[in-house]
């Protein structure tokens, strides 16, 4: 089968809560952050969310799978490659991959102890996201995992940058780009979380040097990405670079940089609620459109439209109708 897109990420089951900053400084997280966590400090934060009697919605999430169901929901064929355990948990995530049209290789051949992997998403009321992740059984997804049939008849092959914090998933990335070495297939990676950059800088390298066509992240991202503390000398060093960076900017919209230029494309205004997931809502978006051969300020337009959409709504993903809705959207732009 012929894929549109085809990404790698891990699999988390998402649980979101409204919470205030006081509760996070009483957890010790970092607003706005992404923190990797174990099982059991995962398990304490929830049961101080409970005791609190905080409402919560749960719905299958991962940044690459998020961008997948936005594409997919707008018609593009998409494959991705992550993986779960056969637990309750599991078998919900692969069935909501199935209902979205997103192919998946099934379970792995490996069976491990452990559980498919779950995120804690803390919305403050300024409507920024804080990531609480337990990657579980995605953790030790490996080259095993893959499968190339799949990655090989895809237009583009999409990193979450996640895959970095694991040696078996960042193994499994250089796998896919060692094969992809020469065949024509667009690459492009998220930068996800700038601590994730920071921390992680050799493996950032090591997977652009493999030559990538696409780059997404918000300006704290980019700022990382580039080694630099002001947004403008990052979009200076980025022009220097051949591929094309997408940097989100919340409500300013977005800035293109392609070919040594640099072009501000204006969001949309709108009365925020949460952010979860408006960044993979826009690299879905942005790659559907740019497969429709659509000008690169138009794809920009579309996808800043698209995110919006979801910073309106509580929760990562839209409903079927909204999702038709932002693409009946797309000849506006």
């Amino acid at each position: 089968m012929k894929y549109d897109i085809c990404a790698l990420g891990n699999a988390l089951v998402d649980t979101q809560f409204m919470v205030s900053y006081e509760f996070l400084d009483s957890v010790g997280l970092e607003a706005d952050q992404m923190t990797l966590v174990s099982a059991e400090e995962q398990n304490t934060i929830t049961k101080k969310l409970e005791e609190l009697g905080i409402e919560s919605i749960s719905d299958c999430g991962g940044s690459a799978t998020n961008s997948l169901v936005a594409a997919s929901s707008y018609g593009a064929a998409c494959h991705h490659v992550c993986r779960v355990s056969q637990d309750d948990d599991g078998v919900r995530y692969l069935d909501s991959l199935k209902k979205a049209n997103v192919y998946h290789k099934g379970y792995s051949e490996e069976e491990l102890d452990l559980p498919t992997g779950k995120c804690l998403i803390l919305v403050t009321p300024d409507a920024k996201r804080t990531m609480v992740s337990m990657l579980g059984v995605s953790a030790y997804m490996n080259a095993n995992d893959l499968d190339l049939e799949a990655i090989a008849n895809s237009k583009i092959f999409y990193i979450e940058g996640y895959m970095v914090t694991s040696d078996e998933n960042f193994n499994a990335v250089i796998k896919v780009l060692d094969f992809l070495k020469d065949k024509n297939i667009l690459k492009a990676l998220s930068l996800s979380d700038p601590g994730i950059v920071n921390g992680f800088r050799d493996k950032f390298e090591k997977i652009e040097s493999y030559g990538i066509d696409m780059v997404f992240g918000n300006d704290d991202e980019a700022q990382a990405f580039s080694g630099e503390s002001e947004l403008d000398k990052a979009i200076d060093y980025l022009k220097q670079k051949s591929f094309i960076s997408l940097i989100t900017t919340g409500s300013e919209g977005c800035i293109v940089v392609n070919e040594n230029n640099s072009n501000i494309v204006s969001g949309v205004n709108i009365e925020p609620l949460d952010t979860n997931g408006a960044g993979d809502m826009f690299a879905g978006s942005f790659m559907y459109a740019y497969l429709q051969n659509i000008p690169l300020e138009s794809c920009a337009k579309f996808s800043n439209y698209a995110a919006s959409k979801i910073v309106e709504t509580f929760g990562p993903r839209l409903s079927l109708e909204g999702y038709k809705e932002v693409k009946n959207n797309i000849q506006k732009y």
